[in-house]
């Protein structure tokens, strides 16, 4: 068995402040990563705990990086934080795609830490008319190598957003969101034992749950909020100017999106 792991540092237990997620308050970033890592452990603790030499691939998804490389799990192997592009490594030869540590998209009502991509300049993403998360995009992403994405940690209302898109996705909500900075969380030690489990329930399921599918030509549109500029956007030659805040990139490889 090999899986792919994306992370963020927004969705573990005990984290639902932007403070807890930047270099910028380096102490409790530390600590916000530890609960990321040992989170992270427990998912690749649960598939292998269903097949003991399964290949498990972790990408530290966040930003300014996630996952604290001394406490990451023996029998997992990393990509760390460093110049790369989509599809981040994932190709046909996995057989799953999990995310741990996952917010909501930008505007979820009372979702922790929501956003898409960036909390600062993102107001919405689209693709083909769907509006997409993080989670959304790389699924549909997996889907176009026929890896079906079975596995979610994260809040309650980014399982939900999971749930939407993967109706048998195996999700397990470590705290439910009640602000975007807000939320009730559970101990790390019980949400890492649920993400064990679930994890394990994923893994002997996988077969069961199809790869998302959408077809090209794709058409990302991305909707900046106020005072943003999208001359960035349109040094691209697939982006078109909608407006003066919209933009929209058009190709047939998914992978030229801003995923």
């Amino acid at each position: 068995m090999k899986i792919y792991i994306i992370t963020d540092l927004e969705g573990p237990a005990m984290i639902s402040r932007f403070d807890q997620t930047r270099d910028v308050t380096p102490e409790t970033k530390a600590i916000s990563m530890k609960l990321l890592t040992w989170e992270v452990n427990a998912a690749v603790d649960g598939i292998l705990d269903v097949d003991k030499d399964a290949e498990v691939i972790v990408w530290d998804g966040h930003g300014s990086g996630g996952i604290d490389p001394l406490e990451f799990h023996k029998k997992a192997k990393l990509i760390a934080r460093g110049p790369i592009r989509p599809p981040y490594y994932l190709d046909e030869t996995f057989d799953a795609l999990f995310f741990v540590g996952q917010h909501a998209m930008a505007g979820t009502e009372a979702a922790p830490l929501c956003h898409t991509y960036s909390s600062k300049s993102i107001e919405y993403y689209k693709i083909n008319g769907m509006f997409v998360g993080e989670f959304g995009a790389r699924a549909i992403m997996a889907g176009t190598f026929g890896v079906p994405t079975v596995f979610i940690s994260g809040d309650d209302k980014a399982v939900d957003e999971a749930k939407e898109l993967v109706p048998g996705i195996y999700g397990a909500a470590v705290k439910e969101g009640l602000g975007r900075e807000l939320a009730i969380h559970l101990s790390p030690k019980k949400a890492q034992k649920l993400i064990r489990k679930t994890a394990s329930k994923a893994c002997k399921n996988i077969k069961s749950i199809p790869p998302v599918k959408m077809d090209p030509p794709y058409g990302q549109e991305i909707r900046v909020l106020e005072g943003i500029s999208i001359e960035g956007y349109l040094k691209d030659p697939r982006a078109e100017k909608i407006d003066e805040r919209t933009v929209i990139i058009r190709s047939d490889n998914i992978c030229d999106l801003r995923i």
